[in-house]
């Protein structure tokens, strides 16, 4: 299907649209592919906050080669291009999920403006997701602080000990007293 020269350009400035939102995007290549892949893929896209469009070749390398990447490099053979706008590592793992059949194969990627490799992405998708990451961060932060928190509080706790035992110490005899 020919379009025209406003298409395009129309086109071009969405590529440009969702690619300046992104922070990685992924290129697969799809071979035997079905509208039922294609939906579920951009399904599981969609639960990650990410969308995946097929792209014209020619257009998105163009785009590619505007912010210094080798377009040609990506775009040969069919094209289908998941945009991360929030979490990269979850995009990641559903197209490494994706790929495990014979319908998908990474091609590479762009993390910011980093180029991946189909390694390198497999490599993202290791990562634990976002909100993991987020508790590990919080309680190296916190450990610091709740160890300061125990140190303070530990002369308060021995002393109270003490009082306790001296007082059950006492309060002893007198319970023996009253029950003869």
């Amino acid at each position: 299907m020919a379009f025209t020269k406003d298409e395009k350009q129309k086109m071009l400035e969405q590529y440009e649209s969702w690619l300046s939102k992104s922070q990685a995007v992924f290129l697969l290549q799809y071979g035997k592919m079905t509208m039922k892949e294609v939906d579920g893929m951009r399904a599981k896209a969609r639960e990650v906050g990410a969308e995946m469009h097929v792209v014209k070749n020619t257009l998105f390398g163009l785009l590619l080669e505007k912010i210094g990447v080798d377009g040609k490099k990506y775009m040969e053979q069919t094209t289908l291009v998941g945009f991360a706008f929030n979490d990269a590592p979850a995009l990641a793992k559903v197209v490494n999920d994706a790929t495990k059949g014979d319908v998908f194969k990474v091609k590479g990627g762009l993390l910011g403006k980093q180029v991946l490799t189909a390694a390198d992405v497999k490599a993202l998708a290791d990562m634990p997701p976002l909100p993991v990451v987020r508790a590990q961060l919080l309680g190296v932060l916190s450990a610091p602080a709740s160890k300061l928190v125990r140190t303070i509080n530990e002369p308060a706790r021995g002393l109270a000990a003490v009082v306790k035992a001296h007082s059950d110490k006492e309060g002893a005899p007198a319970e023996a007293a009253a029950e003869a």
